[in-house]
């Protein structure tokens, strides 16, 4: 089996529901995500996945939808206000959990048709969630 990985580094913001600690305050992350494809055969390049399009279309993902804004629960009491300021949100259903971000990226790459093993989320340099299927 083949694999290649795909680094994306991205800023954002977030807090946590109901938890009973620092991270319960509105607070940021410089995270970094790591895509990685697999295939059993490569393509008539020798290429699994052109790093470049895993570029072009996850980090474009991540860039328009979740760099540098702030990634909430939609029923975060916070929302309306920042919704007011005009600042740049990002809602999910469920609390915005390393682990909840690090499925929604594998998500949309799987969406891409990419054929992506896993996908982990560096929240920061000493701590990283993984979601594969």
């Amino acid at each position: 089996m083949f694999q290649v990985t795909r680094e994306i580094d991205f800023c954002y913001g977030h807090r946590l529901l109901n938890y009973d600690g620092k991270c319960r305050n509105l607070h940021g992350h410089n995270g970094k995500a790591i895509i990685t494809v697999e295939s059993p055969k490569l393509d008539r390049l020798g290429m699994v996945l052109d790093f470049s399009d895993i570029k072009e279309v996850v980090a474009t993902w991540i860039d328009e939808n979740l760099d540098h804004r702030m990634i909430l629960c939609k029923d975060d009491p916070a929302v309306a206000m920042l919704q007011e300021m005009g600042e740049p949100l990002y809602l999910l259903d469920d609390n915005p959990t390393a682990e909840n971000i690090v499925k929604l990226i594998y998500e949309k790459t799987k969406e891409a048709g990419f054929p992506i093993l896993e996908a982990k989320l560096w929240e920061t340099p000493k701590c990283f969630a993984v979601y594969r299927e």
